[in-house]
């Protein structure tokens, strides 16, 4: 058909239809011949990469009926990526979706149309939550709707009483506008549509509707709570933080949570206790500590570098060496740790490192460190459990402190959170990385066995495809044993580097004299565990939940007091927070990075990193 007489088109996204489709087409032609001029309004089957006769049948229509078009996908694009790519072959001004399956009542359509055709109203859509509507549904189905519906209300401040409703009309030109900023391409879809144009400000009718559910309806794992769950969460985050999140309020939020901090610890702590014990460290064995530290910067160098050259890329380990100490000082000096993408744009910018790799390399290097403080955290404590060496520990955190008086127990809460933190972040990355190894040596596709098992809905495959992109990386270093080996190898001497710094500090205090055995297996666990908890960006640089779990340990496994196991924990923290500031002021300046710049910069980093369609 000639789009020139087009005023109206019809798209009906389909996926393995087979059964519904044809009758489908045809109520749809004919409903539409009720009330619009022959010749101004067509239907387009959007086929979403069917893998039964959909594709054949959609086919045969078209060529039958010039009213009808096909428009044919070899992959899933999901049911927001099917309409897009509908609506913009459409000819038609007034352009409208519903569900293959018919579920709302036909005898609405003329009001859907209408609405939009008339010019009242730039956007329509049926809703299944008005007075006057008549809808049957399953108890699991109709709890999730009033859930998502409230909380999309509430966080996006949407005054819709139903989003989801497959029954929707659209100015063609309204649309494209709001279809701008519109990221999903999946169930999300029509929300986001209807609360973008109600904040530009776009006349919406929303009407009641006669709805029955066909077919097999049910609630889905991945689709209703991970994907949903999140999409209102990131438009939630883009609406009302991101806009406030500028550079300055950012160093301003760093700046203040570390205050506050420090505050909190002058309330609770014996800090004048703390400072005279740190006062009288032996300045002989702090520096030694400092040394070694900056021995394991060059490692982090070569670990990254022999990183980079399974994923393909080869560069000098000084120049990354380099970037890692600017990335990290952007932990340091931005809360929730926004130095992370700087790597990735410190990479592309300077050696034109694609930003996929850059953020693959990163997760990797990650994933090893998990791996491998987790290993260490769990085989020193088995050793001290196997020694009976963990009482104090279990005092420490289930009853009174054994060296700390009275007063013990109220520093313990921040270590127990850090403590319980830690623990749930190396279970994890146990889990993960061996889910990740296990994958890469097997034939079988177990990431997309494990989602398609909770889920058979189309947002599982978009899900699979972002976990199946972060394995694949990993897997490419963990499925090469000489790489494997390697990077494992170069990860354990870094962090035993780390290790012994903490163990030189701590025997810088004069009346630290436990047998060195002791000192390093207690060590070990300290820092492995502060490490860990480190993870949750609740910090720059996760000053406080390192220091707590220190103090914790140490007072849990060992005589040694409260004031000289927190003055150790934050002299520690100190020196290598130092050496990393100074390295990173020094890169920057070496490399010509801003890192204001590049946190800026690498906020768009993110983006790019996404893969297309194309």
């Amino acid at each position: 058909m000639s789009g020139r007489g087009v005023e109206v088109s019809v798209v009906l996204p389909a996926y393995n239809e087979e059964a519904t489709i044809e009758n489908t087409v045809e109520t749809t032609l004919a409903t539409l011949d009720e009330f619009l001029p022959s010749g101004t309004f067509e239907v387009i089957v959007a086929e979403d990469g069917c893998e039964d006769r959909t594709p054949e049948i959609a086919d045969r229509m078209a060529a039958e009926d010039e009213r009808v078009r096909h428009y044919h996908s070899d992959e899933r694009l999901g049911r927001g990526g099917a309409l897009n790519r509908a609506f913009e072959a459409a000819d038609g001004e007034t352009l409208v979706y519903f569900d293959t399956d018919l579920a709302t009542d036909m005898r609405h359509l003329e009001e859907l149309v209408e609405s939009v055709r008339s010019g009242e109203y730039e956007f329509a859509t049926g809703s299944r939550w008005m007075p006057g509507e008549e809808a049957s549904r399953p108890a699991k189905r109709d709890v999730a709707s009033r859930g998502f519906n409230g909380l999309t209300r509430t966080f996006l401040g949407s005054k819709m009483r139903d989003h989801q409703c497959g029954f929707k009309a659209f100015d063609r030109t309204a649309l494209f506008d709001v279809l701008n900023e519109v990221e999903d391409e999946h169930w999300f879809w029509d929300t986001e549509v209807l609360v973008r144009a109600q904040r530009r400000g776009y006349d919406i009718k929303e009407f009641a509707v006669d709805w029955e559910p066909k077919g097999d309806s049910k609630v889905d794992i991945v689709r209703d709570v991970f994907g949903m769950g999140s999409q209102i969460m990131r438009c939630w985050w883009e609406f009302t933080v991101q806009p406030r999140i500028t550079k300055r309020v950012s160093i301003a939020a760093g700046i203040f949570m570390t205050v506050v901090a420090v505050l909190l610890m002058s309330r609770y702590l014996p800090l004048n206790e703390v400072l005279n014990r740190m006062s009288q460290a032996d300045p002989m064995l702090v520096g030694l500590a400092a040394l070694v530290y900056v021995i394991s910067w060059p490692l982090r160098g070569t670990r990254y570098r022999d990183i980079l050259e399974e994923l393909g890329y080869t560069e000098d380990a000084d120049f990354l060496t380099g970037a890692i100490f600017v990335s990290q000082t952007g932990n340091l000096v931005f809360p929730a740790r926004a130095g992370d993408a700087v790597r990735a744009y410190v990479v592309k910018a300077r050696r034109s490192i694609p930003y996929p790799t850059g953020f693959a390399s990163l997760a990797v290097e990650r994933v090893f460190d998990l791996l491998t403080i987790t290993m260490l955290a769990g085989v020193v404590l088995l050793g001290l459990a196997l020694t009976g060496a963990t009482g104090g520990l279990e005092s420490t955190l289930f009853g009174s402190a054994p060296s700390g008086g009275e007063s013990a127990s109220k520093y313990g809460a921040a270590g127990q959170t850090a403590l319980y933190v830690a623990g749930g972040v190396g279970l994890a990355a146990i889990l993960a990385v061996g889910a990740i190894v296990l994958s890469a040596r097997s034939d079988r596709n177990l990431v997309r066995g494990v989602v398609s098992g909770l889920s058979n809905d189309s947002y599982a495959d978009y899900v699979t495809g972002v976990i199946e992109r972060f394995t694949g990386d990993v897997q490419t270093v963990a499925g090469n044993r000489s790489a494997f080996l390697t990077v494992g190898a170069s990860s354990l001497a870094i962090w035993t580097l780390d290790v012994l710094t903490a163990l030189l500090v701590l025997t810088a205090f004069p009346s630290v004299s436990l047998p060195i055995p002791m000192l390093v297996a207690v060590c070990f666990f300290a820092v492995s565990v502060g490490n860990l908890a480190k993870v949750l960006p609740l910090s720059p640089g996760g000053v406080g939940l390192y220091e707590g779990a220190f103090t914790l340990l140490v007072v849990g496994l060992t005589p040694i007091g409260w004031s000289i196991a927190l003055g150790a924990a934050i002299l520690d923290h100190a020196v290598k927070n130092i050496i990393t500031l100074v390295g990173g002021v020094a890169s920057m300046f070496w490399l010509n990075v801003s890192l204001t710049t590049a946190v800026e910069e690498s906020k768009d980093a993110r983006a790019a990193a996404e893969p297309t369609d194309d």
